[in-house]
């Protein structure tokens, strides 16, 4: 820019006007950004006061150059010097400043423009009509852009590409896709071409509203007539088939595209990463990041967000961290969507403590937290049942000048509820309509799920009619969870009529809704009628999950009917449900039962699912061997999965040595124990500090190129650390600093959770101290965290 300034000043000081004129064109058209044009009007403007006036040509370029940059105060102010210096307009000027004016929707003062038109006895051509139909379209006046298009045709004047293109776009901007399509077919019969563009924004409406069929098929018919697709109708037809379940095709279609040297956009990878990301395939949506970023792409906070969100997904909240880091280092910045993915994945794994650290970490770095961030929070704890920390975060939100809402008050309610509170979450419903805060259905059918566990029936059927007074309509989890409520209070029969009045009422109950009636009939010792209200429900097209069924079995078992409760869970396995660890539970209370039975003593009093085996001091390696065993009679093999689940719940039991037996047993058998298993394992030889065994299968992992997260070191390193094999806990932790992780989420689970509260403070300054020489980020915000951890030691 500096140079057109040198050469203009020369030629201005000479009076050599012809060619400075040209270089002043020249300046204009290099205008970069906005800042850059408003700089120089005011520049140019300075040397027409030394006699360098402006030519029609430079005007009409400089009211071209402020269009593209939307600068439109700018343009009107340039049009009305063009018309007061007596420079006389082409049709290029009036089009040009009515064109800039219908790209922001001001058609009224581009009317006026388009009067100048006719007083300077010049006619409006294609383009001046076609600005006028896309200023309508910009202000959704699709009546007004046709009638605008009819008296174009009226005046002689053909409409082109760029007109019919303007009106396809306003209507399916409008949802009036059919219509658009008609537009296309006037178009092509009338023998005007459409471009890629015209074809595209079709395209995507098709796209958006479900019909990927006919998008494909308009794809296909506009190659036909020789118009190949570009980057952004292949973006749209990604994005389409990719959120209506066709993501393999999405991803043939991104493939194709490569082979045909199309470069995708930003839009088109973050398409597919998010939707990669939402189908839990995170490592196909790395390989396309990864490609991305070989290829000069430059990642944006809604590529990074989908990530994280897909890593907390699948439960791997290290990486989702590792990614923040990276984020902080080299951009793009985290957003509050970013923290708040973190926070849930956090809340969602059960790491309370670290979810709140972020959210002091998401402050410290300049990040406010919305109403979103605590009704994550909120809902966390109170899941945990940790309502004294979900109530002052609900304080300090509004401390924080943040007015809580239907979301935020739903999810303390929905807490305190389920913490048979019930008196609590009324009071606090009645405050959130002092607030002026409207209660939703959720909020409602929280407090109902509360009053049906404690049997307070009435009052939750008087708030059932508060609901309708309010303007609500009960919807099915209204419904079932008032059926729940009496099914575990003994009035199944009164269930039953609340389930006949919901589809009075046109409400269809779900699983949930057909899973509690099957519990409350078993519970009553109606077995028989609970399986035929399960073949009810599977010929109304519902398919019975683990809970449906575990219910059943237990029903039969309840019955001293074992063999019949093997058969459902066949029938179980064969329509592809897994049994979970509560399934097998229930099986081994009933072969401990047959047990009792055949040695002579008096069967055990029946106990519900919920109690999971029963007698667990009396779940022995031989009952475990003999469920495999009939289930083997019965035609189902047990399997990886069987063996699995039987070992993590055995583990979770702190059974450690029928856990052993299990897996000695696993392998015997040709099995190999997951991933989930060993970790599993090592925490339970951890707690009874059996280390040599959990330092074997830790190797082992390692080996296998698995890459345990931070808990299994958290609980190796106290382990070790107690039984003061301190040498071992330094290599250890020297090696895990060897891979990617967050430095502050190592501080705040081996550290503060880890290490502080075993009181090992000397320990914990030396593992810092390892830290920061391998020149480990750590937050000032965790030295804070840590500081305060340590002085409640010394204190």
């Amino acid at each position: 820019m500096s140079c057109y300034v040198s050469m203009l000043n020369r030629l201005v000081f000479d009076k050599k006007f012809a060619p400075a004129d040209h270089v002043r064109i020249l300046m204009i058209k290099f205008c970069r950004n906005e800042e850059e044009m408003k700089w120089v009007i005011e520049y140019l403007s300075e040397l027409s006061r030394k006699g360098l006036g402006f030519s029609l040509y430079s005007f009409n370029t400089l009211l071209i150059q402020l269009g593209k940059f939307g600068l439109v105060e700018e343009a009107k102010s340039a049009y009305q010097e063009i018309m007061s210096n007596g420079i006389e307009p082409s049709l290029l000027t009036f089009n040009t400043m009515i064109n800039i004016l219908c790209k922001k929707g001001r058609v009224q003062e581009a009317m006026l423009i388009m009067s100048h038109i006719y007083q300077r006895e010049l006619s409006p051509d294609v383009f001046t009509y076609t600005s006028l139909v896309l200023g309508h379209c910009r202000n959704k006046d699709l009546d007004a852009a046709f009638m605008v298009f009819d008296r174009m045709v009226q005046d002689g004047i053909d409409p082109n590409a760029a007109t019919y293109t303007t009106l396809i776009n306003g209507l399916c901007t409008e949802g009036r896709v059919d219509e658009a399509l008609g537009m296309l077919e006037e178009m092509i019969v009338k023998g005007i071409e459409p471009t890629v563009y015209t074809y595209t924004v079709p395209v995507s409406s098709l796209c958006a509203v479900g019909r990927e069929k006919e998008a494909v098929d308009l794809v296909v018919s506009m190659r036909k007539r020789g118009c190949e697709p570009n980057v952004q109708t292949y973006t749209a037809l990604i994005s389409g088939l990719s959120q209506s379940g066709h993501l393999e095709v999405a991803i043939g279609l991104y493939h194709n595209m490569l082979r045909k040297g199309l470069l995708p956009t930003m839009i088109t990878f973050n398409v597919l990463i998010n939707e990669l990301c939402g189908a839990r395939k995170v490592g196909n949506a790395f390989r396309i990041f990864r490609w991305m970023e070989a290829h000069g792409y430059v990642p944006n906070t809604i590529t990074c967000n989908a990530l994280i969100h897909g890593l907390c997904l699948i439960g791997d909240i290290e990486r989702a961290m590792v990614l923040l880091t990276e984020m902080l280092k080299v951009g793009p910045a985290p957003t509050v969507i970013t923290y708040n993915t973190l926070i849930n994945g956090y809340l969602q794994r059960g790491f309370l403590d670290n979810a709140v650290r972020l959210l002091d970490l998401m402050k410290n770095n300049g990040c406010k937290p919305d109403e979103w961030t605590y009704a994550e929070l909120v809902s966390g704890f109170c899941k945990r049942g940790k309502l004294d920390s979900a109530s002052a975060l609900f304080q300090e939100m509004i401390k924080h000048g943040l007015s809580p809402n239907q979301v935020n008050y739903t999810a303390l309610i929905d807490g305190l509820s389920k913490e048979g509170k019930v008196d609590d979450a009324l009071a606090l419903l009645k405050r959130m309509e002092e607030s002026g805060c409207s209660p939703g259905i959720e909020t409602y059918n929280a407090i109902i799920n509360g009053l049906s566990k404690q049997n307070r029936l009435l009052e939750a059927e008087r708030l059932c009619n508060k609901i309708a007074e309010s303007g609500l309509l009960p919807n099915v989890i209204t419904y079932s969870t008032l059926i729940d409520g009496l099914c575990r209070n003994g009035g199944t029969h009164l269930a039953f009529k609340i389930f006949h009045d919901m589809q009075r009422r046109n409400c269809t109950p779900n699983l949930y809704t057909y899973s509690s009636l099957i519990y409350g009939l078993c519970h009553e010792g109606q077995a028989d009628s609970a399986e035929s209200l399960l073949r009810e429900m599977e010929k109304k097209g519902l398919t019975p999950d683990y809970v449906t069924y575990t219910s059943l079995i237990d029903g039969f078992v309840a019955l001293s009917r074992l063999d019949h409760a093997f058969l459902l869970l066949r029938q179980m396995v064969d329509k592809g449900c897994e049994p979970n660890y509560r399934t097998y539970g229930v099986l081994l209370k009933g072969l401990q039962q047959e047990c009792q039975l055949i040695s002579g003593e008096v069967a055990i009093q029946h106990e519900t699912v919920y109690s999971s085996t029963g007698s667990k001091k009396d779940v022995s390696f031989e009952l475990l061997c003999t469920l495999l065993d009939r289930m083997s009679e019965i035609g189902c093999e047990p399997n990886t999965g069987t063996y699995c689940t039987l070992v993590l719940g055995l583990s979770r039991e702190g059974k450690t040595a029928e856990a052993d037996q299990l897996i000695k047993h696993m392998r015997e058998k040709g099995f190999s124990p997951t991933s989930a298993v060993n970790c599993s394992l090592i925490v339970s030889y951890c707690k009874n500090l059996k280390m040599d065994a959990a330092m074997e299968i830790f190797d082992s992992l390692i080996l296998q190129g698995f890459r345990p997260p931070l808990s299994i070191y958290q609980s190796l390193i106290c382990a070790l650390c107690r039984k003061s094999r301190l040498k071992e806990v330094e290599v250890l932790f020297e090696n895990m600093l060897g891979k990617q992780w967050n430095s502050d989420e190592i501080v705040w689970t081996i550290l503060i959770d880890g290490l502080l509260k075993e009181r090992e403070s000397e320990l914990c300054m030396k593992l810092l101290h390892v830290m920061e020489s391998k020149s480990c980020t750590i937050s000032f915000q965790t030295y804070v965290i840590l500081a305060r951890e340590l002085s409640k030691l010394d204190g």
